[in-house]
């Protein structure tokens, strides 16, 4: 099977994780399979567990993998990725890579659902299972819609579009994400479908978010990546929207904090320490060579934490 998918950030990503002949490592979001190629082909001894939660990726990816014994491939949410590791026998790890949010391959096969550019059963889901995205939209009361297109797709006209698909499902069940795109399009003021870009661009984006529960699983799979990595090992996040890398920048940060107590304190009683570093203060986004060959890399963001090495796997504070 073919899952076509081009990464970004790649070869940064890599060499970000500092990978280590004999290290542990997990793919959470293994895709095609590019990744984990790429970290498995610098094992000589080690491991790599590859996790997926699209059946059609662990098709492909563990085809691809398969020739190499120290590949792993097992199908899940990353947000598991700590009981999938431990079920595979590894309780620490030297490096973990998220790539985050829908893949290419997602995208631009008319059958998952994904895309406003292809007239396609109203799905979006990643796992292929549970309440799709036709789901939500004929049966989420009209604030619940307006609350979601608002929160995980930031769009202003998001009162207006609840309202235009409540509207249009009164008079039939809303089936196809080209008949949404057009309810969408016709529930927008006329200076927004006259701006850059598709109308729909926003809602689809956070109907995919609140379908596959993102963000839950986002910070879920932050935590997890923490009390998994050790010392000295690094989580790389690639992300793709404001609101996934405001959720990592600020997971790190918190790792990376020391002390809290008030500045007029004379000493420190709290006693908290940085737990780790940051490699990429400002994180990485993709070249102008890169944005040429790939213009869906235009709004990645690449940010690496490294473990403090005498660290000693405390729960990350909250």
């Amino acid at each position: 099977m073919e899952f076509n998918h081009k990464p970004v950030l790649f070869r940064e990503t890599i060499e970000a994780l500092h990978i280590q002949p004999n290290g542990h490592y997990i793919d959470g979001t293994m895709g095609g399979g590019g990744h984990s190629e790429a970290i498995v082909q610098r094992l000589t001894g080690g491991r790599l567990l590859s996790i997926d939660q699209d059946p059609d990726a662990i098709a492909a990816g563990g085809a691809r993998l398969q020739k190499y014994p120290q590949s792993t491939v097992v199908q899940g949410n990353f947000a598991q990725m700590a009981d999938l590791a431990r079920q595979q026998g590894m309780q620490q790890v030297d490096g973990i890579l998220l790539d985050i949010g829908v893949s290419s391959h997602q995208l631009d096969d008319p059958g998952r659902g994904f895309s406003y550019h292809h007239d396609a059963p109203l799905d979006m889901r990643m796992s292929q299972s549970g309440p799709s995205a036709k789901d939500l939209v004929n049966t989420l009361p009209q604030n619940e819609l307006a609350r979601i297109i608002s929160r995980y797709g930031e769009d202003r006209s998001a009162g207006r579009i609840a309202a235009g698909i409540c509207q249009a499902r009164g008079q039939g069940e809303i089936t196809t994400t080209l008949q949404l795109a057009e309810i969408i399009k016709a529930s927008v003021p006329a200076a927004v479908r006259r701006a850059d870009g598709h109308p729909a661009r926003r809602t689809f984006q956070a109907l995919r978010i609140a379908v596959n529960g993102e963000l839950d699983r986002l910070d879920e799979g932050l935590q997890a990546a923490f009390s998994l990595l050790a010392p000295g090992g690094r989580l790389a996040v690639i992300t793709f929207h404001s609101l996934e890398d405001r959720m990592v920048k600020q997971a790190m940060a918190k790792w990376c904090q020391g002390c809290t107590c008030p500045p007029d304190f004379p000493v420190c009683v709290c006693g908290k320490k940085p737990q780790g570093k940051l490699i990429y203060k400002k994180g990485l986004s993709p070249s102008a060579e890169e944005l040429a060959e790939n213009p869906r890399a235009r709004s990645a963001r690449l940010r690496v934490f490294e473990k403090d090495r005498q660290h000693r796997g405390a729960a990350p504070f909250k």
